[in-house]
Parts: structure tokens; sequence; C-alpha cells
């Protein structure tokens, strides 16, 4: 078994813009790290807080959600609510001694395969320069 710290990453994505990215950046044969576990959902607004620390305590070293770029969700304002909680989820991420750096919002149109793949590797390159995160196991 190898003692080499490949970190973990949860990147929750909205269906219609950073998932769509996603889907191109693999067709674009892009070079993202494969440490990336991706969550569907329909829009970044319904993602709780709870989400987000649950993705945590369940051995994530990093997490990242992406939505639509400002003033172009498709549920009108979901991407600036996600905004908001992610501010939120970072004051408790802080609150009970988790780097509030670990989470991150990134706004990602569907056409923006190159910028998915880049918020990956940011986030990998984040994760491995803190180290696991203090609830893995």
């Amino acid at each position: 078994m190898s003692d080499e710290y490949t970190p973990k990453i949860v990147a929750f994505c909205c269906k219609y813009c950073a998932y769509t990215a996603a889907d191109l950046a693999g067709s674009m044969r892009l070079d993202y790290p494969t440490n990336i576990k991706i969550v569907q959902v329909l829009c970044t607004g319904r993602i709780d807080v709870l989400h987000i620390l649950k993705a945590f305590e369940k051995g994530a070293d990093a997490v990242y959600v992406a939505g639509c770029e400002p003033g172009d969700c498709h549920f009108l304002e979901g991407n600036y609510r996600a905004v908001k909680r992610m501010a939120y989820a970072k004051e408790l991420l802080k609150e009970v001694g988790i780097e509030p750096e670990r989470l991150e919002f990134f706004h990602i149109g569907a056409s923006e395969g190159p910028a998915f793949a880049e918020a990956a590797k940011k986030m990998t390159d984040r994760a491995l320069e803190l180290g696991p995160s203090p609830l893995r196991k």
C-alpha cells in the first residue's frame, strides 16, 4: 500500500452549466485529475450546507460547487443563493477547525470545458498543499 496522499475531492455541479462543461472537458480529452467525484445537481441553489458538511464527514479533503455564470442561472438566482451558502459553510468549517480554503465556488459556463478542468486542478493542488482533511479516517 502506498503512503502517497491522493486527495478526495467532491464537485457539486449544476446540470445545465458546470456538469455540461465537465462532459465537454472529457469530450475534448482535457487532462484533469481523476480524483474528482462529480455530483450532478439540478441547480447549485438547491445545495444545502448539510450536503457540504456531509461530504467532508464522509472523507472529502476538498469540496467545490460549480454553477452557472452570474446572471445566467436557469433558475434565476440559484447560483447567487449558493454563493451565500458557501460563505456560511466556510464559517462553519472554520468554527470546527477545518480550513475554509477546502471549500470553493466556481462559475463555469456550459461551453467552458477548460475552465472545469482548471477548477479541478486548482482544488487538487489546494488539497495537496493543505494535506489530508482532519476528518479523514
